[in-house]
């Protein structure tokens, strides 16, 4: 049995809290700029709310950091100084050197790094990918994803509008699927993108399509957007290769859905995460997950330098998208 400490006390970290709660590892503490969540997490679940890093730090073996993405270089740099083992969430870091910096810094450690990008397992994702690895449906040449939210709407410090915290909307919420892309058709090489603030930065909602063309042939069409009225979000995959389909949602025979803008301020989320009807929540199997490639070595689904090699991914789209040309992967 190890000792886990998260980092941050909002969505993700509330998120991961219940999915630690269901492993063998021991719950020990958490540590927020936000007092009085991390408090009240701490009450719930009867750990200990930590006042510094350096304190939880001291007390565990395995930190989770959900804070913020521009904090996540500074912590995975200390925690690997501190000899700990590291879980992180999505996107590894706001750029491709940082990124480069923290996972050699874990590996001289000796300390392992895991970056958190979920979809990898929600079951319709991975059942879609284990179809593809078995050649079901030949080689793969189209991929087609969606993933469209509302607005983060924070009611303090609502980071994830400031692109210089977050990276915004395509490396906070697109780079979820630019990674399974790249997890189903392979690496890529070349990004062409468009989104309402990459040639508006100061526009109300953002929305961006990009097209990544992969080493392999393949061609992905990824689309995102912080654009929906709360509390609405979207998801969608289609996989097409040269012998079958794979699509999700599929087989629907509603002949019309009807979306309505939530009404009040505390009807929804302050972030849409996308749900699962499954008794287990995917956010749970990853952690789940984690803790097995810790606690016994499993081969981790997801590496850091995926988690790097996404972030490359998403720099290129945006890069794209304010430059209006193309943008290839050695570039970023």
């Amino acid at each position: 049995m190890f000792k886990i400490g998260i980092l941050g006390a909002g969505v993700m970290g509330t998120t991961h809290a219940a999915g630690w709660a269901q492993t063998p590892a021991h719950f020990a503490g958490i540590h927020a700029l936000d007092a009085p969540r991390a408090a009240a997490l701490a009450a719930e679940y009867g750990i200990r709310a930590y006042d510094s890093v350096d304190a939880l730090l001291a007390d565990v073996d395995v930190v989770d950091i959900c804070t913020p993405t521009h904090l996540h270089y500074e912590m995975v740099l200390q925690a690997a100084a501190a000899g700990k083992h590291i879980i992180c969430e999505k996107p590894l870091a706001l750029d491709v050197a940082q990124g480069a910096e923290m996972i050699d810094a874990c590996r001289r450690a000796g300390v392992t790094l895991l970056v958190a990008h979920v979809v990898r397992f929600f079951p319709e994702y991975a059942s879609a990918q284990a179809i593809v690895s078995r050649g079901e449906i030949g080689d793969v040449a189209v991929v087609r994803l969606t993933r469209c939210s509302y607005q983060p709407r924070l009611a303090a410090d609502n980071w994830f509008l400031d692109a210089a915290k977050s990276g915004g909307m395509m490396l906070d919420l697109m780079i979820h699927d630019f990674d399974y892309a790249r997890w189903i058709a392979g690496e890529v090489e070349s990004v062409y993108a468009r989104s309402v603030r990459g040639r508006q930065p100061d526009a109300p909602e953002d929305y961006g399509i990009a097209i990544l063309r992969h080493t392999s042939g393949a061609i992905s069409n990824v689309e995102g957007g912080w654009a929906y009225p709360p509390p609405m979000f979207r998801t969608a995959l289609e996989i097409a290769g040269s012998t079958g389909l794979i699509e999700h949602p599929a087989d629907s025979s509603m002949p019309l859905s009807l979306h309505l803008k939530a009404s009040g301020s505390g009807d929804v989320d302050a972030v849409g995460i996308p749900g699962s009807p499954l008794d287990e929540s995917p956010y749970t199997t990853e952690i789940k997950h984690f803790y097995d490639v810790i606690a016994h070595g499993a081969a981790p689904r997801v590496s850091a330098e995926d988690g790097l090699a996404a972030v490359r991914i998403a720099l290129a789209a945006r890069q794209s998208a304010q430059s209006g040309r193309a943008v290839r992967i050695e570039e970023v």
